[in-house]
This record gives structure tokens, sequence and C-alpha cells, in this order.
């Protein structure tokens, strides 16, 4: 019998409990040490049985965004597996994001066997631990050793009860929020596994027929699995929090809200999902409340006040129609208006969670409310509301207070597009064509998107699914990759972002000729820089007289000089150049097939 592969069988066998979990994407960042993981993975993507899809990059920082797109989009664990050193090392901006979106997205890291660490061995440092305190567990798993099939029969058993813990803290099943779990496995070499047909009948058993008894007959046998594709040990699903769910959502879930004040206004944040803005929008239908949302608790043909977010820092409409109660659901993360409003004094400030702890960073809040999901009514249809009767303009119940909010809002609207530029292309203008005809969903970069989609009063269309964006630390980079991931999740998707976010995941671009690609249409702001910094008080007239613009261009705007198509080309990637709005409608009037840039010039 030919000596079994200790490295190799161990990858295959925790490969197959991952999929056991539930686990039906991967991301593989190839490199040498986590060959056997590379092995596996491939084995079981050729595996129609699996329904593994794998996903292959050559960066880990723009793989582990990919794989943290997949996760947020699906709510399932999604692997993004790593060599080691300044590979894993990598990772740490997206498990960042992760943690405080509560993603569950699990790093499988290959490493060096232990006795190697604080040596100088190449390629070696000290793994286990390297991402802190921002996952929910981290396991350094023993080197695989054992040769004779009863020692790896033992081992086995340990690594499918890692794989199941691994994932009950990623999800949040055994309590607790969702978010990224690190896994790291030290391997020694031979890397490579036995060929298919020449290992031990131990190494193959992963492979073939499942959930024998073990060698002495006394139960299942851990090399192969338990029976009917089960993991080695179930977590109830039940026992998940309702804040994990990511996906588009059944339209007639409803966020029950609780009781209080007519006059009470609903902030809209990022909530991590259209399903969650869906539900929280019909529940302040229900209610009689307006909402204010920001573009993450948006959708086509939704509720909110239109120019909303222009009313909240109107002192003069806040003279008379400011509201008696603010009650904040999901993370505001945009505008210091938002903050103003819950700073006003007479105002009760109230936040809904779903998670573990609750968002308010100026200190008002007086009460937390659970999320809660409401039913819907024998008819299907969402509750009736609870105060005032049916707006005939079909916006949910007609309260003065509440129409006064809508009206001001439509107002602020028409006053804004009656100034905006007929000609040419701003970023406030870039963003209304982009909302209102982007189809699926609409994915925004972190810095001058979202808030140019806001302030310019852009309205989603009705072929928008949903808002979404990375908003748990809400930086710049990876925003190519999980728009990536949402794509290939959810279909069609349009990402909206500013020129520097798409140089910072330029890397996205690079998907393989035999990889699967996304129906992803990349819309760039393009102007040379980080152009929202001159918004900002840094571009303040007194800053600008004080320091002078170069200061601002050179050390904040920082204009890079490149060229977005000749990128694009580069990697291969069709890129289309507009400079006016009809020339966006055109582009954006095709459905995303395929993976392609769209480069807005601004003007000026």
């Amino acid at each position: 019998m030919a000596p079994v592969n200790p490295s190799g069988l161990a990858a295959r066998v925790l490969v197959d409990e991952l999929v056991r979990c539930g686990v039906r994407e991967a991301v593989l960042c190839p490199g040498s040490r986590s060959a056997p993981l590379a092995y596996a993975l491939a084995a079981a993507d050729a595996d129609p049985e699996t329904q593994l899809r794998l996903h292959v990059r050559t960066d880990e920082r723009t793989g582990a965004f990919l794989a943290l797109g997949l996760a947020a989009a699906s709510g399932r664990v999604v692997p993004v597996v790593t060599t080691s050193g300044t590979a894993v090392a990598n990772l740490h901006p997206a498990v960042l994001e992760a943690h405080h979106q509560r993603v569950p997205l699990l790093l499988l890291t290959a490493d060096r066997p232990p006795e190697l660490r604080g040596t100088g061995a190449n390629q070696t440092t000290d793994q286990p631990g390297i991402f802190g305190q921002h996952v929910r567990s981290a396991v350094d798993l023993g080197t695989p050793s054992r040769e004779d099939e009863a020692g790896q029969r033992a081992e086995a058993a340990g690594w499918r009860t890692t794989v199941d813990r691994c994932w009950a803290a990623a999800t949040g099943a055994a309590g607790g929020d969702a978010g990224p779990v690190h896994l790291n496995v030290p391997f020694r070499d031979p890397l490579v596994p036995s060929a298919p047909g020449r290992g031990s009948a131990g190494e193959q058993s992963t492979a073939g027929e499942q959930g024998t008894a073990g060698a002495d007959g006394s139960g299942p046998d851990a090399l192969a699995g338990r029976a009917a594709g089960a993991p080695w040990t179930v977590v109830p699903d039940e026992a998940r929090p309702a804040g994990i769910s990511r996906v588009l959502g059944d339209p007639e879930q409803v966020l029950e809200l609780s009781d209080g004040p007519d006059r009470t206004l609903v902030l809209l944040g990022d909530t991590g999902s259209p399903a969650r803005a869906r539900a929280a929008q019909a529940g302040a239908a229900a209610r009689g409340w307006p909402v204010v949302a920001e573009p993450f608790g948006r959708f086509g043909g939704d509720e909110a006040v239109p120019g909303g977010v222009h009313l909240l820092a109107d002192e003069t409409f806040l003279a008379e129609h400011a509201p008696e109660r603010v009650l904040v659901v999901g993370r505001l993360t945009l505008h210091r208006a938002a903050g103003a409003l819950l700073r006003r004094p007479g105002a009760r400030v109230e936040v809904v969670t779903d998670a573990a702890t609750w968002p308010d960073p100026g200190h008002r809040a007086e009460r937390v409310h659970p999320w809660r999901w409401a039913g819907c009514g024998a008819d299907g249809n969402a509750p009736t509301p609870a105060r005032g009767d049916a707006a005939p303009d079909g916006h949910g119940p007609s309260s003065a207070w509440a129409r006064a909010w809508r009206e001001a809002g439509e107002r602020a609207l028409q006053q804004r597009g009656s100034t905006s530029p007929r000609s040419g292309l701003t970023s406030a203008s870039t963003a209304a064509v982009v909302a209102e005809h982007a189809r699926g969903l609409l994915f925004l970069g972190s810095s001058r998107a979202p808030r140019s989609l806001d302030l310019g009063l852009g309205t989603p269309g009705g072929g928008v699914a949903g808002i979404v964006g990375n908003r748990g630390l809400a930086g710049i980079d990876g925003c190519l990759s999980t728009a990536a991931g949402w794509a290939f999740t959810h279909g069609p998707t349009t990402a909206l972002v500013g020129d520097l976010t798409f140089l910072h995941d330029v890397n996205a671009l690079a998907v393989g000729p035999d990889e699967p690609r996304p129906d992803l249409t990349v819309v760039v702001l393009s102007d040379d820089g980080g152009a929202i910094f001159g918004d900002l008080e840094y571009g303040r007239p007194e800053q600008l007289d004080a320091f002078g613009p170069d200061t601002l261009r050179r050390v904040f705007t920082t204009p890079t000089g490149a060229r977005v198509g000749q990128l694009a080309a580069g990697f291969g990637v069709p890129c289309e150049r507009v400079t006016d709005p009809d020339e966006l409608r055109a582009v954006l009037a095709e459905t995303p097939a395929g993976l392609r840039v769209v480069e807005a010039v601004l003007a000026g």
C-alpha cells in the first residue's frame, strides 16, 4: 500500500466538510504552501455533486473582497484560501470590513509547520492571531502528520469538527453576530497529494462512498464523513440570528416597529441588504411615518421621502415639522445633517438593531428595540396602515405631518432639478442617471458616489432591485471585487465608483480566461483624483487662502493622471467613454452582461 500524504488528505477532508456545511463558493489565491487546498478545491469544483464554484484570483486583497461580496450577498460562509506569509496580511482590509458588516467570511490560510516559526524560514511568520479581535474565532489547526490509516481517522474527526465550529462562529449559529473566522492550517511537505488511484483507500475515501463505518466498525468513518452528506456536527439553522440573511428578500417581509408618537421620523441607514431596507420601509408605511433614507436603504419604487436628506438641515422647515421621535434603523454613515437632527433639542432618539450592539455614535439613544419581522395579512399584502387612510398617490398614510415631509422633499427635488446643468456630466448628474437607468443591483463606492447620489437627489428607477456597498468601515479598497461578489450571487449589477476607488481595486479586472466572469458594469466618476475633499472643510475658501490650492491638490485630491480606458484595456476589459447624460443613458440601456467599464468624464 502506497504511503498516505497527510497534507493532501487533510485538505480533502477540510474541503469536503465545508461543502457539507453549505459552502457553495470559494476563492483561491494560488501559492505553494496552500497547494494541498488548491488541489482539493479544484477537485471539488470539477465534481458537479459538490455544487462548489471556485474563483481563482492572483491578488489576495482582491480575492478577499470578492469572497466578502459573495458572502454578504448570499449569507453563506465563503472561504478565501491563501498561502503563508504576506499573503495572509493582505486579507486584513476585508477582515475589518467583514467584522464591522457582520459578514460570514472564512480565512483559510496555509502555514509552515510550527517548528519553522521564528527560525528565519522563508515566507514564515506568526500567523495565528494575526487578525486580533476582528475575527469571531481563530483556530490554529494541528499539523496533519499521521500516515497510518487508524491515526488519520482519529485526526480527521478533529478536522471535521473544527470546520463545523468555524462555520458556526462565522454564521452566528452558536450565538453572537456573524463575522469573519480564521482557520490556520500548517502543512508539512510533501504538498502534492498522491495521484488518483495511487494512494491508500483511506486517502481516496472522501471522494468515493460516504458514510461507511470506521475500520473497527464502531461508528462513522471520519475520513468519508457522515452519511447523506451531513456535517460531522449539525448546528441547527434556526439558531442563527435573523441578521445574517442578505438575500434580496421576500417582498412580504415587514419590520415590526415599536409604538410611538405620530410625529415619528424613521432615519434609514445601511441595513446590510435590500431585504432589510424593504422590510423597514414597509414597517414605517404601516405606521404612517415618513422615511428619510440614505442610498443604502433605497430601491426602485421605494417609499422614502424624495430629497429627504436636504430637509434634515432645513431649519425653516424643521421649525414647524421637527419630529418628536427619531427612530434610527441601520447605520447612518454619510451625512452630518443626520447627526445634527439626532442632537436637536426635544427629539427623542431610539434605535432598531438586529446586532448584539447598536449604532449610536452621538450617545443620544434613549431606547433600543430588537429587530422583529412581522408577517403579512391573509391576502399577502403588507399590514394595514395603523394611522390615517391610504394616500391617493400610493405613498402610504396621509397624516398632515407625513404629507408635509413628502411634499417638502418633492419641492426640493424640483428646485434642485431646475438648477442642474443640461450638458456635460457632474458627479451628481452621473449618479442620478445611473440610479434612474441601472438594472439589477446598484453597488456604490465608499466615498463620493453615495453622497453624489443623495445630494444630487437621484431617485432609484424601477429597474434597481437594491443599493448596496461596503459600509462596515466604508474604505475605498476592494469595492470592485465586492461588487463582483454581489453580481455572481444576484445577477446583473452596476457599480458606481470614483476614479481613486477604481485604482485601489483595479486588479479586480484581472480575471483569468478560465474563470467565471460577473455581469458587472463599473461606472467610473472620472475627474482625476479625490474630489470629495474639495467638498469638505479642506476645500473651503478660508482654507484655500491659508494653505493654497496646490496644497489641497497635492495632499488631498491627489491626481494621478491614470488613464481609465487604457488600464481596462490592459486587462482585456472593454471600456466606453461618455461625456454627457445622453451617452450614459444609452450605455446603461443595456443590461449588464460580462465585465465592462464605463468612464464618465466629469466636466471641469
